[in-house]
């Protein structure tokens, strides 16, 4: 597109979402057995010890320390756990794959948006959906989604239905890269996915990971952010009609955790889509504005400049999109 000083990032815009997925509950079971119950959240008081960073005035003199030691840290929490008879985690969520990328859901901006559209369009035209259609199936294919759950485990077994059903052995595939270019089912995945979020077909994919950990273990359901501060709980987890789960945001965090395009990548490895790179366990934003590879920055000059990025900053600028958001530009 040629480059124009009339178009100017429109004041309101946002995306919806294209990965639309649901939360993902808990069940218990045994490895290849067919009956699955609930994973109930249990509430646990236990005495644990002062094991925190203390003041010098405190490390420093040996009665006060033994003083403070002696104190009890009485803590009452949830616990999430495999029964002592199961082996097996099962989870279970849904995901639709959503078309019509090119039209965003508000702008108001007539000539921005226009100009937004045949950028859009451009990139489908050259690249499709291919690239991170694999990505996503390999997020699916290698159980990203399991969080905590997927450390250690024995065996780990994914299915996902849709068309077709798909079974993949989660230690197959790598976390840290999206080498799965040889693997039939995993592109096959891949080609129903590109589909949907072509808008050439409707997609509803239904996933189950099914976790070998070990008899009467704990598992991870997400925990939530307890705004109340006279919460008497030290640690609450997510439920979903009394079935332990997982936010999901929290699984929609891993399907999207496919950029290796950024400057860290060597270190890190993928990290989510997010339009800074943000890693908040880290603590670090991997698309700083002044390396000009944050979403924003890579968008305006695409669309209202015509500056091209290159193509890997491309695949980065439509996850951010496929991703969702409001990125109308604010007043100074």
């Amino acid at each position: 597109m040629a480059k124009t000083s009339v178009i100017k990032t429109a004041s309101v815009l946002a995306f919806e979402r294209k990965l639309a997925n649901s939360d993902a509950v808990l069940f218990s079971g045994n490895w290849g057995g067919n009956s699955w119950q609930p994973v109930r959240v249990q509430e646990k008081a236990v005495r644990g010890t002062i094991s925190n960073r203390l003041k010098n005035a405190l490390t420093s003199d040996p009665a006060k320390l033994d003083a403070e030691i002696q104190k009890a840290n009485l803590q009452t929490v949830d616990v999430a756990s495999l029964p002592a008879d199961a082996d097996t985690l099962k989870m279970c969520f849904s995901l639709r794959i959503l078309g019509n990328l090119a039209t965003p859901s508000v702008c108001n901006d007539r000539p921005y948006q226009e100009a937004l559209q045949a950028t859009i369009e451009g990139y489908i035209s050259e690249f499709g959906f291919n690239e991170l259609a694999l990505r996503y199936a390999t997020n699916l294919a290698n159980g990203r989604f399991l969080w905590r759950n997927r450390i250690g485990a024995e065996h780990i077994r994914i299915v996902v239905k849709g068309s077709r059903t798909w079974e993949f052995n989660a230690h197959d595939f790598s976390l840290r890269d999206f080498s799965t270019r040889n693997n039939d089912d995993v592109l096959e995945l891949a080609n129903e996915i590109a589909s949907g979020l072509a808008g050439e077909s409707f997609l509803l994919l239904n996933v189950e990971a099914y976790v070998r950990l070990g008899q009467g273990q704990e598992v991870f359901p997400s925990q939530e952010l307890v705004l109340d501060g006279n919460s008497k709980k030290g640690k609450v987890l997510y439920q979903v009609n009394d079935i332990a789960a997982l936010h999901s945001q929290k699984v929609g965090n891993a399907l999207r955790t496919i950029d290796t395009w950024h400057l860290l990548a060597d270190s890190l490895g993928a990290i989510a889509v997010e339009p800074y790179g943000s890693v908040t366990s880290r603590g670090i934003a991997c698309r700083q504005p002044k390396d000009k590879l944050d979403f924003y920055t890579l968008l305006d000059k695409w669309v209202t400049e015509g500056d091209i990025p290159s193509e890997r900053q491309q695949h980065f600028v439509m996850a951010v999109l496929i991703r969702g958001g409001v990125f109308g530009e604010k007043a100074e």
